[in-house]
């Protein structure tokens, strides 16, 4: 019997000796590259902190002690080892979320899948456990964070509060595998890369421990006189004193895929009473040949692959990152201005291609998304023209430096929104939602939402010949579709579809990726004698002034968006009629202003109502109700209500 399935909760470890434990370490790598292989995944990542998870669930006592994962993909292990084994829909609807999250189990403390933000967290446990006292103070606070995470500017904020109190327990664990998405970059990992190799520290002392004890009568003393002289020795053989100035006590570096050891320095830390950093040096994608032969990003996630050779199992075809990546390197050589940004995840957000042939022209801060935007406020005034790539959801974290550093010094970056709207498997913290919403009530920022790849092309080449504000492309995750043609232009914008009759029902306005369900509203519209235009206004911050003389030609307009409804592009249509004087009915379809779980991205769509049939059916009642033709209606009452 495995004995994987014999591990119901983290006690259940107590018993295993040090044979059971590599055995167990061996299945648990085994299980991943099985399961993960089927459905996709972070799985360089899990491979990598086997061992430590292990180590951390035989210390500590989850869930009394919390045990917190910045990011939280390196969890899987965690769930193994808390009862959760069926991976069979990870990531998927009904599934196990792929981090983690509070409804599944008890040992899962935060499931915010942000990176920097876990020391934060701990800082605060910690503080409420010491504030309650007599039953709490006993309990641990374990904060595992990466050496990438640890380029965010939250993580130092924290740890300057942390240092700040001796006498308040906290581990903080630093998963050391040189690399977040990709290898880890800045002042900070060159220190730890210090760190790595100058680990001779350790053996010295341990050699000299071994020698001296066998040594009569001044072996010991003189052993205890070279130990209490560590902190001088070790500063001169391996400089972790960044930490320690801090005032943080310093156990390591450590083997991170030795139990022994990490089991040692975790007990360690676990009795001193105060915050303690665990540095553990950890190999991403350990035990799988074709992750450790990656050297991109040792399969830091993944769709589904063949588990023996490790290639993916589906095609890959054009999709929107890459299809930007591309306009990148030709608008690199067209313009030597252009320079371009990244927080950590050049191959993600399509910039591998530009950076390999323009080095020079390209900045990857590390996580730090507030200091990217401020740092392409300073490209833009010293005279370039920044283009910062990022996911939609991490932009949300460079508001404010968008809002008064960008925008209110006039500054022409570009900021380019890799997987907008709905992104399904990653869950609530990776949707896309917000951007076109909090973006709204920046003055001067003009947002393009392209429709398919030609239109990314050509608003990306828009985007950033805008010298004096900020400029946002967005656009979606995965396959683009083919290309969606104009029939006709009105202003700035695109008629994609003109209605057959000359006073026609509904103007369609289309945003983004939605055009081709758009124009299938329009189909399913027009079968039940629905007359529809519809429009792509490809710029949808400002709002054209084209599109309130177009509104007032049709008895209602209609938005579909691919955002929150709260604020979003719907609200804005809206307002700029009313400015306007346009007194036409408006119906906004776009995603409900709550946290949206994990699923499939059709799965998701669907589960909110944002499908054509579900559209089609709430717009012909809403002009059967303006017209008073209720024998439409009957078709529409004859179906369930699209949920909203």
């Amino acid at each position: 019997m495995p004995l994987l399935t014999r591990i119901t909760g983290p006690r259940d470890l107590d018993p295993l000796g040090p044979e059971q434990l590599t055995e167990l370490a061996n299945e648990i790598r085994g299980f991943l590259v099985d399961a993960v292989s089927k459905t996709g995944g972070h799985l360089g990542p899990n491979l990598g902190v086997v061992e430590l998870t292990i180590a951390l669930h035989r210390v500590f006592d989850s869930p009394k002690d919390k045990v917190l994962w910045d990011t939280g993909h390196q969890a899987y292990v965690h769930k193994l080892l808390t009862g959760r084994q069926d991976f069979s829909k990870l990531r998927g609807k009904g599934g196990l979320s792929g981090y983690p999250a509070r409804a599944e189990s008890d040992h899962d403390v935060i499931e915010n899948s942000h990176a920097s933000t876990v020391l934060g967290w701990a800082d605060g446990l910690a503080k409420a456990n010491q504030v309650r006292g007599k039953g709490y103070a006993d309990r641990a606070v374990v904060a595992v964070i990466g050496d990438g995470a640890l380029t965010g500017g939250m993580a130092w904020e924290a740890l300057n509060n942390i240092a700040a109190a001796k006498d308040r327990p906290l581990v903080i664990v630093v998963n050391d595998n040189e690399r977040s998405y990709a290898p880890t970059i800045g002042g900070l990992a060159n220190h730890l890369a210090t760190l790595r190799t100058t680990d001779g520290y350790e053996r010295f002392l341990a050699r000299g421990k071994d020698l001296l004890e066998r040594t009569p009568v001044v072996g010991r003393p003189l052993y205890e006189t070279l130990h209490g002289a560590k902190k001088g020795l070790k500063d001169f053989i391996a400089p972790q004193g960044m930490f320690e100035d801090l005032g943080l006590k310093y156990v390591g570096p450590i083997d991170g895929h030795d139990m022994e050891a990490l089991e040692s320095a975790l007990q360690r830390a676990k009795r001193f009473g105060g915050p303690v950093i665990v540095h553990c040096l950890t190999e991403k994608g350990r035990g799988y040949q074709p992750a450790e032969e990656d050297e991109a990003d040792h399969f830091h996630g993944i769709g589904p692959i063949h588990p023996d050779t490790g290639l993916p199992i589906a095609a890959g075809g054009m999709d929107w990152t890459s299809v930007f990546g591309e306009e990148m390197v030709k608008l690199g050589r067209e313009r030597e201005d252009i320079v371009a940004i990244t927080a950590a995840m050049l191959q993600p957000v399509g910039l591998k291609k530009f950076a390999e042939e323009f080095p020079d022209r390209v900045y990857d801060v590390g996580i730090a998304e507030q200091h990217a935007a401020v740092s392409a406020a300073g490209l833009a005034t010293g005279g370039l023209h920044p283009v910062f790539a990022v996911y939609a959801t991490f932009l949300n974290r460079a508001f404010d430096q968008l809002l008064m550093d960008v925008a209110l010094h006039k500054c022409g970056v570009t900021f380019v929104l890799d997987r907008a709207g709905v992104t399904g498997t990653d869950g609530a913290s990776h949707n896309g939602m917000w951007d076109m919403s909090i973006l709204q009530c920046v003055p001067t920022l003009r947002i393009a939402a392209p429709r398919d790849a030609d239109q990314v092309r050509l608003q990306l080449r828009e985007a950033v010949e805008v010298d004096d504000a900020p400029t946002v492309v967005r656009y979606s995750k995965g396959a683009v579709g083919p290309a969606v043609k104009a029939v006709a232009t009105v202003g700035g914008m695109d008629v994609l579809r003109k209605a057959g009759t000359n006073r026609p029902d509904v103007l369609l306005v289309s945003v983004g990726a939605l055009a081709p369900m758009c124009l299938e509203i329009a189909d399913l519209l027009d079968k039940q004698g629905i007359s529809t235009t519809v429009v792509d206004p490809r710029w949808v911050k400002p709002v054209d002034e084209a599109m309130a003389p177009l509104a007032e030609q049709h008895r209602v307009v209609v938005t579909v968006e691919d955002n929150s409804r709260a604020g979003g592009v719907g609200s804005a249509v809206a307002q700029a009629l009313r400015d306007a004087g346009v007194d036409v009915p408006l119906r906004d379809f776009g995603i409900p202003p709550r946290f949206l779980d994990h699923a499939s991205r059709k799965e998701v769509m669907a589960e909110i109502g944002l499908t054509a049939p579900d559209i089609a059916r709430q717009v012909t009642g809403l002009v059967a109700k303006l017209d008073g033709r209720f024998e439409r209606a009957g078709a529409v009452d004859s179906v369930e209500p699209a949920r909203d």
